[in-house]
Formats: C-alpha cells, sequence, structure tokens
C-alpha cells in the first residue's frame, strides 16, 4: 500500500496541536495517564472508544487511536470500539478515513458490514464493524472507556469492568447527513479526532 499520503497527513495533524484548548488537552491527558500506567502496570494497554450507534466517532476515534501508537511505537496498545446498541460503520466515515491515506477494504455486503483498514504494509488490519461495547470481539477486562459522545456518557454511566472512564465527546458529524456539508464535515471530524488521539500519544 502506498503509505505517503497517510505520512503527509500525520505530519500535518501534528503540526496542529496548538488548536486544541487547554480544556481538551486536561481531558486527553486522562487517555495518556492511562496508556502510560496500564503500560507501566500490565504491560499492555487496552481502549474501548464507546459511542451510542458505533457508527462514526467511535470508529474514528479506535482508528486514530491504534495509528497514533503505532506512530509513537508504543507497543501493546489495543484499541477498540462499540456501542450501547450495534447498527453498522456509516460509509462516509470510512470514506474520510480513506481520504486521510488509510486503505479501506469492505470485507461484506450484508446491513453491518466489516471493512479492513490498513495503515501499514506490515502491520495488521483494524477491523471495523458496528457492535456493542461489550462484545466478544473486544477487550473484556481492565480497560479504559472512552466515551466518545454525550448520549453515550450519559446513557452508559457505569461499566463495571473497565479500569477507568473517560469522558472525551466529539461533535457528530451525522448532524450534516444528507446535505451539501456532508463530505466536508465528515473530514473535518475526522482531522479533529486524529489531532487529538495523535496530541495524547505524544506524551506517553
Amino acid at each position: 500500500m502506498e503509505t505517503q499520503q497517510l505520512e503527509k497527513y500525520i505530519e500535518s495533524i501534528k503540526s496542529e496541536f496548538d488548536l486544541i484548548s487547554q480544556k481538551r488537552k486536561t481531558l486527553l491527558e486522562q487517555l495518556t495517564a492511562f496508556v502510560t500506567t496500564s503500560l507501566q502496570d500490565k504491560g499492555k494497554a487496552d481502549l474501548i472508544l464507546i459511542c451510542t450507534h458505533n457508527s462514526r466517532r467511535s470508529h474514528l476515534s479506535q482508528v486514530w487511536a491504534q495509528v497514533a501508537a503505532f506512530h509513537y511505537n508504543i507497543i501493546n496498545v489495543h484499541a477498540y470500539s462499540g456501542g450501547t446498541e450495534a447498527t453498522a460503520m456509516y460509509p462516509m466515515a470510512a470514506h474520510a478515513l480513506e481520504n486521510a491515506g488509510l486503505q479501506i477494504k469492505k470485507l461484506s455486503e450484508e446491513n453491518n458490514p466489516v471493512y479492513s483498514i490498513k495503515y501499514h504494509p506490515d502491520e495488521p488490519a483494524i477491523i471495523g464493524f458496528s457492535k456493542t461495547y461489550d462484545d466478544s470481539f473486544n477487550a473484556q477486562n481492565g480497560f479504559a472507556a472512552v466515551m466518545t459522545c454525550t448520549h453515550a456518557d450519559e446513557n452508559c454511566p457505569i461499566i463495571p469492568t473497565a479500569a477507568k472512564r473517560i469522558s472525551l465527546p466529539f461533535e457528530d458529524p451525522k448532524a450534516f447527513d444528507g446535505t451539501p456539508q456532508q463530505e466536508e464535515k465528515y473530514i473535518e471530524r475526522c482531522r479533529d479526532i486524529a489531532r487529538e488521539m495523535f496530541y495524547a500519544f505524544s506524551l506517553v
């Protein structure tokens, strides 16, 4: 796969850390602290990025957390995603990742398709599909539950098997579905999430 486009994208977002507000940096540093401590104590760090439908923001957050860990050579970080209910990964979210330089392949055509998301030729693909946060595909204990939407944060108040709960809501690009701004807003939200995940992992 061609990685030059992705590498250029990553260098660009790393130059934009000053665009992140101090309030957001404080939230992101909770993620940094969990990853650092978990790696020290257990030799690994499991993250489940959660939003209500596991269709947009949680997938984008999962992918960029995994890519950021790889970029900074932080081994044994495993990023998953899930929802309070399962729907499907929204195609425009996959498109936004592809626009950033990731290689996206749709592996199935059912109502909840499975996507292969490659970020490096020598690394295994991230597998993207919609599932609940407690699905057997995901880590089951000792993970950080990172809430990427306020609805999931408010309606999923207790995750007993999580070691840490972090509230990190992003604005929902779904608000622009079916509008002329749809593609632009998904690409914008993808970049916002990428920038913040790279900031968090740059401090590990």
